[in-house]
């Protein structure tokens, strides 16, 4: 008979223990160990197991000729590196209500025009999914759709119906009988995701997981789910605007870091072909505190406005708030104006919005968000053609970033003739202004700001 024992797992690193404590012993994280009750059934007498033979890397057989599946989005098919491969797994996650049934049913649809679709719903019913399609349009007789969260039904399914894609949505609503716990604790995410994953794998069979988030945007379950797929894709996006991103954060069959943009409308997700032009629509022209920075996630460069607010503050410690853009990467970038241009900060408010509700990780941001504050700061408009991009060090040094040649291409293909680039930049072109610190930045610009 299986014997039942109960252990502590914790939701951020997955690691269990036998007992309870505030804190986990693995990670350190404070409140995340959960009660589990697991039902662990006796080891019964296994053959030898094989194993194949280790040989030479220089003589293993070449297996990269991919056969790839397009998602019927031209621009999904390019992040994913041309398309989803045979016994992909790729896992998709973002916050609740940002689009990614849609998108998974949008592009169900698309394959499902000639080939068979399994998808598995546990979060709503078969019904709920029916009106979605219908609303969108995807409804096609080769989509099929389960409403089911018993991982073993699942199985059954996949094997019986033996579809050219599956889609689960989402992991945490699926639960195996073997195990006590309930469905969505650490060890039944584990149990599923590592169950389908080598089910997929071995059919042969593109595999779409959606995973839920935590409340700090981070994808929900054991740190051993984004280890175990191929592929995790980010969906990103504010409810309050119409853009939606999709970001490869990882890809075994192609480039990580990737992109493809979206728009939410009435029949669901369009593609954006051309972000830089959607980002750069409503752009004011000749106010101050507005600068375009070359974005890009992977090799695929985005032009988006960085706009800065400086104000008198009316407060005892003055305000540093953003949007898109990191909070205490904000207050570096103070510190170095202060110190190495020696501008007084500490009576303003500063405010920076990455417009369009998108959020900007990377350290070539720095500059930008420099002359925008100083923009603002002296009230006077930066010229209309001028973008900028480059990490900023603590001494006040422009320090060079990666994909110079693409930020600096596009840039220049929507009309920028003046690119504040780091000196160590290779590229030799007459719209470029090398700088070597934020000093000879200011200078650059002192025509306009003075």
């Amino acid at each position: 008979m299986a014997k039942k024992k109960t252990v502590y797992s914790c939701t951020e690193c997955g690691a269990s223990f036998p007992a309870w404590s505030g804190r986990c012993p693995s990670c350190g994280s404070w409140n995340t160990l959960t009660e589990e009750k697991v039902s662990k059934k006796s080891v019964k007498e296994q053959a030898k197991p094989s194993y194949s033979k280790p040989e030479p890397i220089s003589k293993v057989k070449s297996t990269q000729a991919y056969d790839r599946i397009s998602t019927g989005i031209s621009t999904l098919d390019q992040a994913l590196g041309g398309g989803m491969v045979a016994g992909q797994v790729i896992l998709l996650s973002g916050e609740p209500g940002i689009g990614k049934s849609t998108l998974l049913l949008q592009v169900s649809s698309n394959i499902a025009e000639k080939n068979r679709v399994l998808y598995i719903t546990g979060e709503e019913s078969a019904h709920q999914v029916q009106l979605r399609a219908e609303r969108i349009g995807a409804l096609k007789d080769n989509l099929l759709v389960l409403s089911e969260t018993m991982l073993e039904a699942v199985e059954e399914a996949v094997k019986t119906e033996k579809p050219d894609l599956i889609v689960l949505d989402s992991v945490q609503t699926v639960y195996s009988t073997e195990l006590d716990s309930s469905a969505g604790s650490v060890s039944q995410v584990r149990e599923v995701s590592s169950r389908l994953t080598e089910l997929a794998k071995s059919l042969e069979i593109p595999l779409i997981i959606v995973g839920q988030v935590n409340k700090e945007g981070s994808i929900a379950g054991p740190k051993v789910l984004e280890h175990l797929v191929d592929t995790v894709a980010q969906f990103e996006g504010e409810r309050g605007h119409a853009y939606r991103v999709l970001k490869i954060i990882k890809n075994r069959f192609g480039a990580a870091g990737e992109m493809a943009v979206f728009s939410m409308e009435d029949r669901g997700l369009k593609e954006v072909a051309n972000p830089s032009s959607f980002f750069l629509a409503e752009r004011p022209v000749g106010r101050a505190g507005s600068i375009i920075f070359p974005f890009t996630e992977g090799s695929k460069p985005v032009l988006v406005e960085v706009q800065a607010l400086v104000s008198k503050t009316v407060y005892a410690v003055p305000q540093r708030k953003t949007q898109g853009f990191d909070i205490n990467r904000l207050s570096i970038i103070t510190a170095i104006i202060e110190k190495e241009t020696g501008v007084f900060l500490k009576d303003r408010d500063i405010f920076v919005n990455v417009v369009g509700g998108i959020t900007v990780k990377e350290p070539a941001a720095d500059l930008p968000v420099a002359l925008a504050i100083l923009s603002s700061l002296k009230n006077i408009p930066l010229p209309e053609g001028m973008s900028a991009f480059g990490e900023l060090g603590l001494t006040g040094e422009v320090r060079s970033v990666y994909y110079t040649e693409h930020r600096i291409k596009e840039a220049k293909r929507f009309g920028f003739d003046r690119i504040i680039v780091p000196a160590s930049t290779d590229v030799e072109d007459k719209a470029l202004i090398k700088v070597k610190n934020i000093q000879e930045a200011v200078k650059v610009i002192d025509g306009a700001v003075k």
